[in-house]
């Protein structure tokens, strides 16, 4: 099968399998991603007041994308559980947009990349915007999630260019 040879998580046969890493250097690796979730004037203005019933909505997503990347192994299936050196995740009211931009860090030390730990932050803290928010509107857009860079490893540096 062609396929699988372009493919890590595909052995010669074809069938799903979860990459050996333990051949593989252990080195400092990060990854940054980001997303945004756009909203309507009125739940926007009530994100930045305060006024959202179930509380502060960007701390609450800020914690919950902090869970869901110690969480990405269990669930995203081929993903290793890599020791996190830290994750960082920011979110703020952009204001021209109508929107909650999202924006994680993720840090290891190991044998295999954290970009999958970026991307499970930054999509579990726009989850929970839409949560916290769903009383209010119910047609957010959760938008634009994307890998930015990501430094370490085998496979080298990424830099997004648009």
């Amino acid at each position: 099968m062609a396929i699988a040879n372009d493919f890590t998580h595909f052995d010669d046969r074809g069938s799903a399998r979860m990459v050996d890493v333990g051949g593989k250097a252990d080195t400092k690796r990060v990854a940054v991603a980001a997303g945004r979730v756009l909203v309507n004037r009125r739940t926007f203005d009530l994100i930045r007041t305060g006024g959202v019933k179930k509380g502060d909505v960007l701390t609450v997503a800020q914690v919950a994308g902090i869970m869901g990347a110690k969480r990405t192994p269990e669930l995203i299936p081929m993903c290793h559980p890599v020791a996190l050196s830290g994750v960082d995740l920011n979110l703020y009211l952009n204001e021209e947009m109508l929107s909650v931009e999202i924006e994680a860090t993720a840090s290891c030390t190991g044998p295999t990349g954290v970009e999958m730990e970026a991307l499970t932050a930054v999509t579990a803290a726009a989850l929970t915007v839409y949560d916290m928010c769903k009383a209010v509107q119910r047609d957010m857009v959760i938008d634009d999630i994307r890998l930015l860079k990501k430094s370490g490893g085998q496979s080298g540096d990424f830099v997004r260019e648009d």
